[in-house]
């Protein structure tokens, strides 16, 4: 070191001791210069980030985050962006536990990582862990060359000041891994300690003691993520095939035609009570919205007028038969399937508008029941737009979907029980009426 660079208050020592008397506390304590304060504080900096485990996700910010997404529509974009508030939210004061709950792609890791970046730039420790790697890292404590001992590092996740979970559900499901997993949630429930969560899984689909301490509300806070997968991973096509609303172009709320063939008047009435609910949920879809009645009452049209009038609005809907949708699914399983079972699964059932036709036509296998039940049960939960139409009875339809259609404060039933009939009244010209024989 020249003369010159030499600082002229430590002398080059980078360390200083207080003038104070014998007896002092800090008699004969080292103290960093100004000097050597900022190297020190870069080498802290550059420490706790080589312990945070982030890697290659530390240019995942919140300044590089878009709140409101790509090319999402407003009940997406206002989702996302109070994902987004809570995660800021967080960083700045962790308290609790956050659970971020979506499909690929939707964002809910760059926000996971933006929280331990925000700390850690702040000089707070953070430890950012996919869950699968955790529990590789607690195994390769069990090899004669592992550095670290089992206890030590499982004392350091259980007890690590924020720990950020990612992807929990990808892990392999063995009785050891969910014992171990269950023990750091226990202990950090315990203790309270804050915790940030993601996960592409329903609450149903984790082991039930986890699930158990997710579900406390007044320490867990959970946010499902409503975003489509924004890299854009080729299932914008397998929606266009899956969806069959282009079939049902022409049918809208202007070819809707109330009068059409002979009927008294409480069937009339009951055609022209569903037109309007049909026009209202249009509007501004909220809620579930049911419609029963025999083969060609217009329920289907009316189903198909929904959701054609809300991509005129540049709004996204999903309108699929059942059989068709569950046919779709199975098909997934195929070797040469371009899309995977659990994306097109999340494809529909966080689609901002559903439209499922035909309900109670499909194969009552144990299967197709237990899907269409994990689809109504998320939709219910996370209260997504959905149209259903019907020919049965609500009450001979599978009792776990029953339950959902009948809770009135979610879902409004119109049954239409005007007849079915046939002709080109779809078009609206009400050239052709068809009667009753």
């Amino acid at each position: 070191m020249t003369e010159r660079e030499v600082c002229p208050i430590c002398r080059g020592a980078g360390y200083l001791v207080r003038d104070v008397p014998v007896g002092h506390p800090d008699f004969g304590r080292l103290y960093p210069c100004q000097c050597t304060r900022s190297e020190l504080e870069q080498q802290r900096a550059e420490s706790l980030r080589h312990v945070s485990n982030l890697g290659p996700l530390s240019h995942m910010t919140f300044a590089n985050f878009v709140p409101d997404g790509r090319a999402l529509n407003p009940d997406q974009q206002r989702n996302l962006r109070l994902a987004y508030e809570y995660a800021v939210s967080f960083a700045a004061e962790p308290d609790g536990w956050l659970l971020f709950r979506g499909g690929y792609g939707c964002g809910k890791t760059h926000l996971a990582a933006a929280i331990a970046n925000a700390r850690l730039q702040e000089g707070h420790p953070a430890l950012f862990v996919v869950v699968p790697d955790l529990l590789d890292r607690l195994r390769a404590t069990y090899s004669p060359s592992s550095a670290v001992g089992y206890d030590e590092r499982f004392q350091e996740i259980r007890e690590h000041e924020l720990l950020i979970l990612d992807d929990l559900g990808s892990q392999s499901t063995t009785a050891w891994a969910e014992e171990k997993l269950f023990q750091i949630f226990n202990h950090r429930y315990n203790a309270r300690l804050p915790t940030v969560i993601t996960t592409n899984c329903d609450l149903e689909e984790i082991d039930a003691r986890i699930r158990s301490r997710l579900s406390t509300t007044d320490l867990v806070h959970m946010i499902p993520i409503l975003a489509p997968d924004y890299r854009g991973s080729g299932i914008e096509g397998e929606q266009t095939e899956l969806s069959s609303l282009s079939m049902h172009a022409e049918q809208t709320f202007s070819s809707f035609n109330l009068a059409r063939g002979v009927m008294d008047p409480e069937e009339y009435n009951s055609l022209q009570v569903a037109c309007r609910a049909a026009q209202g949920f249009a509007e501004s879809p909220a809620g579930w919205i049911v419609f029963t009645g025999t083969y060609g009452c217009g329920k289907t049209h009316l189903a198909a007028a929904i959701a054609n009038h809300c991509v005129t609005k540049r709004e996204s809907a999903l309108f699929v038969t059942v059989p068709d949708l569950l046919d779709h699914l199975r098909a997934t399983f195929s070797p040469q399937s371009a899309i995977s079972y659990d994306k097109l699964f999340e494809q529909v059932r966080k689609s901002p508008l559903l439209v499922l036709d035909d309900l109670g036509t499909e194969s009552a296998t144990s299967w197709a029941r237990e899907k269409l039940y994990q689809l109504f049960n998320y939709r219910y939960n996370a209260r997504l737009p959905t149209v259903i139409t019907t020919a049965q009875r609500i009450e001979d339809l599978d009792p776990r979907l029953s339950s959902r259609l009948l809770d009135r404060t979610r879902c409004q039933i119109y049954a239409i029980l005007a007849p079915g009939y046939r002709g080109s009244v779809l078009g609206g010209t009400g050239r052709h009426r068809s009667r009753r024989k």
